[in-house]
């Protein structure tokens, strides 16, 4: 594949996938952030398990505050590092209390002035909330888009920087949340379902798995 195909590609993910959403379970923009903060070295399902009974407590940044770190961990601490977590979940409540009126803020600058939001995660807020042209680019879209000759780079973060420009609200749809599900489901690193993959053309992938 070249730059050029991206449309193709975004279409034919958004026809394999056409109810394609986060699969993070929230009730409002809060939680989903916070959802997305947890899911940092966590799976989804790992993530939800605990959600479901964490966010009937916690709806909003004020929840948090009135809640101690010690009594945030535990109800987080099944998740990978927990205590990390835990206390910048805190420090994230009081910045959006005490500077943004309890309100997420909607730029990748802003985000990123949370604790514990990366780049990627605030990518993955926006593209979820707003559907913006953003793609949050972990090991495994770094793997998918490198097998697919989409680019050629050694690490997510390059392979964000490059494909950061060329994704645009008419040409990228749901293209994160539906490469997600793509690697998640389709081009899984083990065994990818490679008999019934619509790229199967355009992959470089040696190990083909066509069984």
């Amino acid at each position: 594949m070249l730059k050029r195909d991206i449309p193709y590609f975004a279409e034919t993910l958004n026809k394999m996938f056409p109810d394609a959403k986060t699969e993070l379970v929230y009730n409002n923009e809060f939680q989903l952030l916070i959802a997305i903060l947890m899911s940092a070295q966590a799976t989804d399902k790992q993530v939800n398990k605990i959600n479901r009974n964490f966010f009937e407590f916690l709806k909003t940044p004020q929840d948090w505050i009135n809640l101690w770190v010690e009594e945030i961990i535990m109800f987080i601490d099944s998740v990978s590092f927990f205590n990390n977590k835990s206390k910048n979940i805190y420090k994230t409540c009081e910045i959006l209390i005490n500077k943004y009126e309890s309100k997420i803020p909607r730029t990748i600058e802003q985000l990123t002035e949370l604790p514990w939001v990366w780049i990627k995660t605030a990518k993955v807020f926006l593209a979820v909330i707003e559907d913006a042209p953003y793609i949050g680019v972990d090991t495994h879209v770094h793997r998918v888009l490198n097998r697919l000759w989409l680019v050629k780079t050694k690490s997510p973060n390059e392979t964000d920087k490059k494909i950061s420009k060329w994704f645009t609200k008419e040409n990228h749809g749901m293209l994160h949340n539906t490469l997600v599900l793509f690697w998640r489901y389709h081009c899984v690193a083990r065994k990818p379902k490679c008999s019934t993959c619509p790229f199967l053309e355009k992959c470089n992938y040696k190990e083909k798995n066509l069984d």
